[in-house]
């Protein structure tokens, strides 16, 4: 009897979060591409485990968290996995659900992963330049405000989006449509315990190995080096971390920080003392759940939320 409560048990815990991590196919959606630069990839359908966690991804796509009334702001979040798969379980469908409660639309990004067949390592960064650039161009579709669309990553994804922050001039793929003579430049970024450099001590990283390797050169680790990007154009920028870090080490914030008052650039930066790595909206027993109102408040002080 024992036995068989637990096997109820757990096939009950196994079913809700694989209803979870299938709500998100739930929601509508926009194909990113008329045609997928550098092909071909992945064959067959994107993966998605009983976490939430997608891989085989084919086919880059938009999950569309919209509000009952949207307040013209909107945010492309950009979940971490180090490049080797995407955390939508734990990041980008909570983060989405929170933001959408807050009356922002948030555009969830399913994004090609470098290490599942394509031509170029860059396949990331083209699908994230693509989606701002769609997002704002269908502004008035979602009731968005052009100028308040921001961007908001998770660990890797905290690299991918600052670094298409710094680099949004920097043409990924050749222009396909309209949509590609949009800007690409975010109003404002997030980036929540994020990766950020790929220099010496903190290229041990999984995002470092999707992206580089062990056989890298100093001039491709400084090229996606995030920090080493910041230009007095980087859009105003929100970060949080951990101290007890134990993926992404604190110092990459710091460096990122730096890097930014380095260039004039508004930035707010908050450590918190425990926490470790991928809390998403914030860890049990620790104070890391605060980084969302407290990116709220930042939003407001900037201009961007009321």
């Amino acid at each position: 009897m024992k036995n068989t409560f637990w096997i109820i048990f757990l096939f009950s815990n196994l079913s809700f979060a694989q209803k979870k991590a299938e709500s998100s196919n739930l929601l509508p959606t926009i194909t990113l591409w008329t045609k997928i630069p550098d092909g071909p990839g992945p064959k067959g359908e994107e993966v998605i485990s009983s976490k939430g966690s997608f891989t085989n991804i084919s086919i880059p796509k938009l999950i569309i968290h919209q509000p009952a009334h949207p307040n013209g702001i909107a945010v492309l979040i950009i979940s971490g996995g180090g490049y080797a798969h995407i955390e939508s379980g734990s990041e980008g469908n909570p983060a989405g659900e929170w933001l959408q409660s807050q009356g922002i639309t948030a555009f969830e990004l399913i994004y090609r992963l470098p290490g599942e067949g394509w031509a170029t390592q860059s396949v990331p960064f083209q699908d994230a330049q693509r989606a701002l650039r769609l997002i704002r161009s269908n502004a008035e579709t979602y009731k968005l405000n052009p100028d308040k669309i921001g961007v908001l990553g998770f660990s890797a994804g905290g690299h991918l989006a600052g670094y298409i922050s710094s680099t949004f001039d920097t043409m990924y793929y050749p222009l396909q449509d309209a949509v590609d003579r949009v800007s690409a430049r975010p109003n404002f970024t997030a980036m929540i315990y994020p990766v950020v450099s790929m220099l010496p001590p903190n290229n041990n990283t999984h995002s470092f190995k999707s992206l580089l390797g062990k056989s890298s050169d100093r001039k491709d680790q400084v090229k996606y080096s995030v920090e080493k990007q910041v230009t007095a154009n980087t859009p105003i920028t929100f970060l949080a971390q951990s101290e007890d870090d134990p993926i992404s080490s604190v110092e990459n914030s710091i460096l990122m920080y730096d890097a930014l008052k380095n260039n004039k650039i508004p930035a707010e930066l908050h450590l918190f003392q425990s926490g470790g790595h991928g809390w998403g909206l914030g860890k049990k027993d620790t104070n890391t759940g605060e980084w969302t109102n407290l990116f709220l408040n930042w939003l407001k002080i900037n201009g961007m939320y009321q």
